[in-house]
């Protein structure tokens, strides 16, 4: 029996929840996978789950096997890949998930340069709204707009942020500007659908900090349509300073209240890459974290082209 094979395995099902979901992941039938693991217990004479037809339970002796289990594969992946990185370029597969306005606002206009960088690296980007399961989905790499706080995930922050309100000039011209928060009752604000609570904007003020229930002329959880909807016309919307740069730059969008500090969660707002805690950092997450904090810049903002590696 190939031991760390059936770890594999094993590990995949505990996390996935079933013998399928598990032989999907590793292009396997779900047989295969029950043998194998099944072949695991009987090797080591102790039970690891609790099968039946509604989900996958583990036993005590599989709770703890899980955990030695996942720390002896990320040893093994470590070695792997700390003999792989001996070799003179980054070379593979590089899976990275991020929120979708940071990865089509900088990620995106940044790979052809890093592609030009390290062609031998093949990125595979995945955009959503959600923080990334990097073990269970396999990623590399998370940009988020939060700190991680999930175990066994190394957090850095690259990048400190802003949210901004932004307008359409031609909306300002049919409804004014509004000069402080209080004037953004008589609007159409364009919201960030978070969850099912209310919108709400927070500002900081000199004399301290407000926050205000926003009744939304329209709603959306992708800051993409918010910046579209902007662009359109149709309101005033809270976005990313990085999100916004090129129109702020070209004048198809102004900044509202700009000494007025607004947020839709918390002040301390920055970009933070997550990844797998491990002995050995890979160097093609390196090379793709140091790209990004190297080319992010102004320059970048204004649109010009990322520079390659010195």
């Amino acid at each position: 029996m190939d031991k760390l094979r059936a770890m594999e395995l094993f590990v995949s099902a505990a996390e996935q929840g079933s013998f399928s979901a598990a032989g999907r992941q590793h292009g396997i039938s779900p047989a295969s996978v029950t043998r194998r693991i099944d072949e695991l217990e009987g090797q080591l004479g102790v039970s690891l789950m609790h099968r039946s037809t509604r989900a996958l339970a583990l036993t005590e002796n599989g709770e703890r096997y899980l955990q030695d289990a996942r720390d002896i594969l990320d040893s093994v992946r470590a070695a792997d890949t700390a003999a792989a990185d001996r070799q003179d370029r980054p070379h593979g597969l590089l899976r990275v998930h991020s929120r979708t306005m940071f990865g089509v606002s900088v990620l995106s206009r940044l790979q052809p340069a890093f592609s030009d960088a390290y062609p031998d690296l093949l990125v595979d980007l995945h955009l959503s709204e959600s923080h990334a399961r990097m073990r269970e989905d396999g990623y590399d790499l998370d940009f988020r707009i939060t700190p991680p706080t999930e175990a066994g995930l190394v957090r850095r922050r690259l990048f400190l942020s802003r949210r901004i309100l932004v307008a359409a000039p031609d909306y300002l011209a049919r409804y004014g500007t509004p000069k402080v928060p209080s004037e953004l009752k008589r609007h159409q604000c364009l919201g960030y659908w978070i969850s099912n609570e209310p919108v709400y904007w927070r500002f900081r003020l000199a004399e301290g900090e407000m926050e205000m229930t926003m009744s939304c002329a329209f709603i959306s959880n992708n800051g993409l349509v918010l910046l579209n909807m902007a662009l359109a016309g149709r309101g005033i919307a809270l976005l990313d300073d990085y999100t916004v740069a090129d129109q702020l730059a070209s004048g198809r969008l102004v900044q509202l209240m700009p000494d007025v500090r607004v947020t839709n969660s918390t002040f301390e707002e920055g970009v933070f890459v997550a990844y797998r805690e491990s002995s050995y950092v890979p160097t093609k997450l390196r090379v793709y974290i140091d790209f990004v904090v190297r080319n992010w810049s102004d320059a970048l903002r204004k649109g010009e082209r990322a520079s390659a590696p010195p």
